[in-house]
């Protein structure tokens, strides 16, 4: 499975997790010139902002620790330009995590609620 191609699997994978979890997802691939959202959702009236980590297999590192201080600044930022250019009605909003590996009977996602 090529770069793009596990990136779309996770991708799609996160969000058939999100969605059978009873999340509303709102946009996909949310892009600006410095970065990109990967998944935007409601959980009730909480807006939740989901960062996707992919990767063939867990032997090296668990997908999800691959968002380091720096990657949380980033998603910080990219947040902030979506609440200022979209506005959506909210209450909360919060910052989850979900990696996804491709396993034998199917993607092993593991979904870290509030992750920082």
């Amino acid at each position: 499975m090529g770069n793009q191609e596990l990136k779309t699997y996770g991708e799609d994978a996160a969000a058939d997790h999100l969605a059978k979890a009873g999340m509303r997802i709102v946009c996909r691939n949310w892009r600006i010139r410095f970065g990109e959202l990967d998944i935007v959702a409601f959980e009730g009236r909480t807006l939740v902002f989901v960062e996707v980590k992919a990767r063939s297999t867990r032997a090296f590192i668990d997908p999800s620790l691959a968002v380091d201080h720096r990657k949380q600044v980033r998603l910080r930022r990219l947040a902030s330009a979506f609440l200022d250019m979209e506005r959506p009605s909210y209450e909360t909003a919060r910052f989850d995590v979900v990696s996804v590996v491709p396993g034998p009977g199917g993607p092993e996602v593991n979904h870290i609620v509030n992750a920082f």
